[in-house]
């Protein structure tokens, strides 16, 4: 049974930065795919950044050029480096990946992570 286990958020200063880890433990044939979300309260879950089987990436306007997702296989954990934060990304991130294991294919979500930039 895949779990996605989520760490690094906490409190920075504008300018700073924070990586990210989403960690998928049990048994796991393959990633087809995967991505970092976020939320602030009262307002819907914004799709940040997104990584294809083959490694290619893309990124919500608002963090391009900031933000770098990317995974390590060997680990099985994918990671969004955040740099030169600013007020605005506060919010709780969560991670997804699509995984096959045991020949099931399916989404699993991390339990989301606080991210909290000061001024």
């Amino acid at each position: 049974q895949v779990q996605l286990v989520e760490s690094g958020g906490g409190l920075v200063q504008a300018g700073g930065s924070l990586r990210l880890s989403c960690a998928a433990s049990g048994s796991m044939f393959g990633f087809n795919g995967g991505g970092w979300y976020r939320q602030v309260p009262g307002e819907q879950r914004e799709l940040v950044a997104h990584i294809t089987s083959d490694g290619s990436t893309s990124y919500a306007d608002s963090v391009k050029g900031r933000f770098t997702i990317s995974r390590d296989s060997a680990k099985n954990t994918m990671y969004l480096q955040m740099d030169s934060l600013k007020l605005e990304d506060t919010a709780v991130y969560y991670c997804h990946q699509d995984l096959t294991d045991w020949f099931k294919r399916r989404d699993y979500w991390g339990q989301g992570t606080q991210v909290t930039v000061s001024s």
